[in-house]
C-alpha cells in the first residue's frame, strides 16, 4: 500500500480528530466502511449490473431500548433496524 493511500485513508477517519472519542469514532467509521460499506456496495453493484433495481441504506436511528445497555456513541447496531422494519413482532412487555 503506497503512503499516499493510507495518507488519504488517514485524513478520511481520523484527520481531523481532536480527542480520544473523536478518534474511536473515525476507526469506528473505518471499521464499519471496512467490515459492511465496502462489500454491501460491490454487491449492490453485481445486482444492478445484473439489471436488478437496488436501494442503499443506513441506518443510524439510535432504538430507545438501547439506553443504559449500549454506549453513547452508538447510534445503531448492526441488525437493529429489523426491529423498526417488522414492527417488533415478537417483543411484549418490558423487553
Amino acid at each position: 500500500v503506497s503512503s499516499a493511500v493510507i495518507d488519504r485513508l488517514y485524513n478520511e477517519y481520523l484527520g481531523n480528530a481532536e480527542s480520544p472519542a473523536q478518534v474511536r469514532d473515525g476507526l469506528l467509521d473505518a471499521m464499519a466502511d471496512i467490515f459492511f460499506v465496502f462489500s454491501s456496495i460491490e454487491v449492490a453493484r453485481y445486482h444492478r449490473d445484473a439489471g436488478n433495481p437496488v436501494y442503499f441504506y443506513e441506518f443510524q436511528h439510535r432504538p430507545s431500548s438501547a439506553e443504559g445497555v449500549l454506549p453513547e456513541f452508538v447510534k445503531a447496531d448492526h441488525g437493529a433496524e429489523l426491529a423498526f422494519v417488522f414492527g417488533k413482532p415478537f417483543l411484549a412487555g418490558d423487553v
